[in-house]
């Protein structure tokens, strides 16, 4: 009697489908390949160097590019022109550089940390923290200083950014990006709240800083920006060198486990480095928000979610969009302005809307 043939196992595919496998390469690769990578930051740089022209050139009233070079190369003080760009545009571009770079990476760290696609230093009660310590040192302490205000920014930060995640971790489930949000939402109205109340009640606190709550870049003169700059830019650098430890964490914290990282140590050092940029920002030109929550979304498109690619293109798309914002609010209004954070405020917006609607999970 012979024995029917049984069918031969189906051998599972070497390949997958190709659709699934430009699924798969575009959410980790990014619109852009690893060449492109490299190529696409001297491309930023010059970008960021044509909006910081342009912010210098451009205003009330407009200067052609010779004379920006002459003031630079041969400043002369007896010049209108040469004051304007030296006192006035120059310290103003260059902290809308800074602040544009700060706020991107300390977003772009935050959403890396918590996994959460709305984290920002605004969203989350960072900003509200910082804001309200600067006020009510000003008013209690009677403080003029940047350095003083970069303190009490500091401390502020910190502990609004313990208050958010501890109400987030509270109940069933531990913390979720719904639940960071929420809790996020719930403290900076709190906090606002108070912030308002001082300045409702002390019209001198209420002049010192009303254009500085706004947010703002205008009126910054070269040794404030002098101040801020070596924070701002440490803070900078140790983020950058976490590059590689944010992307594992990203991925969970027990694959971080697995593979040996110190998972106590860099969520340590990432809160730090947030706390001094969200901080030395608010110091510097007040709360302004969306820069974190827009811009590593647009950055992760084209670069992928590895973030020792997601941090430097962050800084200089920050710059980028802090600088040209801020240039834009002077020439939609001018021979006035709006504020920059007016500004950030509208493009930001719409998109925090869509995240909303399509990104956060509950």
């Amino acid at each position: 009697m012979s024995i029917p043939s049984l069918p031969s196992p189906t051998r599972p595919p070497a390949t997958l489908p190709r659709s699934e496998t430009q699924e798969r390469g575009r959410a980790g690769e990014g619109a852009w390949g690893t060449v492109s990578r490299f190529g696409g930051l001297p491309i930023c740089v010059a970008i960021l160097l044509l909006a910081i022209l342009g912010s210098i050139a451009f205003g009330a009233a407009d200067i052609d590019a010779a004379t920006v070079w002459a003031s630079v190369i041969a400043f002369n003080p007896e010049e209108s022109s040469h004051l304007i760009i030296q006192t006035l545009r120059l310290p103003r571009a260059l902290a809308a550089v800074l602040v544009g770079a700060a706020l991107a990476v300390a977003g772009a760290i935050m959403q890396g940390l918590t996994r959460n696609p709305l984290a920002d230093t605004g969203l989350l009660g960072v900003e509200a923290g910082a804001a309200l310590s600067v006020v009510g040192a000003v008013f209690f302490l009677k403080i003029s200083s940047l350095a003083a205000y970069s303190l009490f920014a500091f401390t502020g930060a910190g502990l609004a950014a313990a208050a958010v995640y501890m109400l987030g971790a509270a109940g069933r489930g531990g913390v979720t990006p719904f639940k960071l949000t929420i809790a996020g939402a719930a403290v900076s109205a709190l906090l606002s709240s108070f912030t308002t109340f001082i300045l409702l009640s002390n019209q001198r606190t209420l002049e010192e800083v009303r254009f500085w709550l706004v947010g703002s870049v205008a009126g910054r003169n070269l040794t404030l920006i002098g101040d801020a700059a070596p924070y701002i830019l440490i803070g900078l650098a140790v983020a950058l060198l976490l590059g590689r430890q944010i992307t594992t964490l990203a991925l969970g914290e027990d694959v971080a486990k697995g593979l040996g990282q110190n998972i106590a140590w860099v969520k340590a050092v990432c809160a730090i480095v947030v706390v001094v940029l969200a901080g030395t920002s608010v110091a510097l030109a007040g709360p302004i928000g969306f820069v974190g929550l827009v811009i590593p979304h647009v950055v992760r498109f084209f670069v992928g979610q590895d973030y020792r690619w997601i941090l430097p293109y962050a800084m200089l798309a920050g710059s980028i969009f802090l600088v040209s914002a801020d240039l834009a609010g002077r020439l939609i209004a001018r021979p006035s302005e709006l504020a920059v954070g007016i500004m950030t405020a509208l493009i930001g917006g719409p998109v925090f809307i869509f995240l909303v609607r399509f990104k956060v999970k509950r």
